[in-house]
């Protein structure tokens, strides 16, 4: 039957639109190549600006919520005060909050049920020395031996603090990278003395090198640790005091921590004897509150990156439709040529359209590669990188515009009457 449909007419058809497609936009480039790279540099310009915004805002979030890491996942820390708060959080009326007790640590580690792990911590800065050298600026944490439970600790060298060592307050520390090198440029850190206040401290572990972030005060190379008893010796904890940290990791199969919270909150109130019409005199806080503000903020970053780069993608399409409306004029014969030899109105149509795209492709592909060569761009502890999503976003985008800018002369070719087109 000579008019039975054939599937594989389809691909032929495909594969020759593509090729006179690609064909007629190369001819395009080359019969006027400053043209067709001056219409083409609004599309490389708007595609650049938005993948540009993206970039920057991905690798900066990623590197800020890196920084936040020592918050742990799925944990939730009791404070007096909310970690971010809205614009009615009455911050002054929380100064009159009792601090954590360490008696309540040891309440909520024995009830909680939903719980996978408490810990009870404070800190505070200070300097450390050793012989003639001396660090400042150094996080130092007192810790219980569940501290390592709720929070990720790598060493890189030496160990955690046995559960004797935490009951009996020993002077042993585990400290950063940065304060090892400082305090022991010749190596050798495991089983050296340093002192603290004046008191000694025998080191029994190194952490494992985190690097510089935007938010070093965060980062673990700064940073040392002791048993919580030791840190009592040197520190008052309490009220009038340094405000110690009660944490809870929740368990995997809890989603949102819901369980835990709830049961927290109880046996807190419990604890603290209030009534049910009073209100909590505490603050939960989940790391998730500030990875989701963080997120927010860069949420209207992005945005404010789509209104930069539409301008210029505006340009760019007029830029491309501009093109395709001089191609369409200077190939009318060609067109009421392959149209008096059969050619389908849909066959023109696609034929103009898919160059369209090429062309715009060009132009994004060019703003793209341009972001890529920025990312071999130091800018100290904030690194650039391109994700596989925004490059396929680059390329969607640049599709869209060479589509959005070709319908309508791609449409005017297709309708052109024969006749008049090879009289043109």
């Amino acid at each position: 039957m000579p008019n039975s449909f054939n599937p594989n007419n389809l691909g032929v058809v495909f594969l020759k639109l593509v090729w006179e497609s690609l064909r007629f936009a190369m001819q395009a480039l080359k019969s006027n190549l400053t043209r067709t790279i001056l219409s083409l540099l609004g599309v490389t310009v708007g595609i650049f600006s938005i993948i540009a915004v993206f970039t920057l805002v991905d690798s900066l979030e990623k590197n800020i919520k890196s920084s936040f890491t020592f918050l742990g996942s799925n944990v939730i820390t009791v404070n007096r005060f909310q970690f971010v708060g809205g614009p009615d959080y009455p911050w002054w009326k929380y100064f009159r909050r009792p601090y954590n007790t360490y008696s309540e640590y040891l309440f909520l580690k024995d009830k909680l049920r939903n719980a996978e792990a408490v810990s009870f911590s404070a800190s505070a800065n200070t300097i450390v020395q050793a012989g003639s050298n001396s660090y400042k600026g150094t996080n130092l944490t007192g810790v219980t031996y569940t501290y390592q439970d709720v929070y990720d600790l790598p060493l890189q060298s030496g160990r955690f603090f046995t559960e004797m060592e935490i009951n009996s307050s020993r002077n042993v520390a585990i400290i950063g990278t940065k304060i090892a090198n400082t305090l022991f440029p010749s190596g050798n850190v495991l089983g050296k003395e340093m002192k603290i206040k004046g008191a000694k401290f025998t080191i029994i572990g190194i952490f494992e090198e985190e690097g510089e972030g935007l938010f070093e005060i965060a980062s673990k190379d700064m940073a040392a640790m002791i048993p919580y008893g030791s840190f009592t010796k040197l520190y008052y904890v309490g009220k009038n005091g340094i405000e110690p940290d009660i944490a809870i990791k929740g368990r995997d199969d809890d989603i949102g921590m819901v369980a835990v919270e709830n049961e927290l909150i109880g046996a807190l109130r419990a604890k603290r004897g209030l009534k049910p019409t009073e209100e909590e005199n505490f603050a939960l806080n989940k790391s998730e509150f500030i990875m989701n503000t963080i997120g927010s903020i860069f949420d209207v970053i992005s945005a404010a990156g789509w209104v930069i780069g539409g301008f210029s993608i505006l340009v760019g399409g007029f830029g491309i439709a501009n093109i395709m409306f001089v191609s369409v004029k200077e190939r009318t014969n060609i067109i009421g040529i392959q149209k008096s030899l059969g050619a389908k109105n849909y066959f023109i149509l696609f034929q103009f359209l898919f160059e369209a795209v090429f062309l715009s492709l060009i132009g994004g592909v060019a703003g793209i590669l341009i972001v890529f060569s920025l990312t071999f761009i130091q800018l100290g502890s904030l690194e650039l990188i391109l994700s596989f999503k925004n490059i396929v976003l680059g390329l969607g985008i640049s599709s869209a515009i060479g589509i959005v800018s070709g319908i309508v002369p791609a449409t005017l070719a297709a309708r052109l009457d024969p006749v008049e087109a090879i009289r043109a």
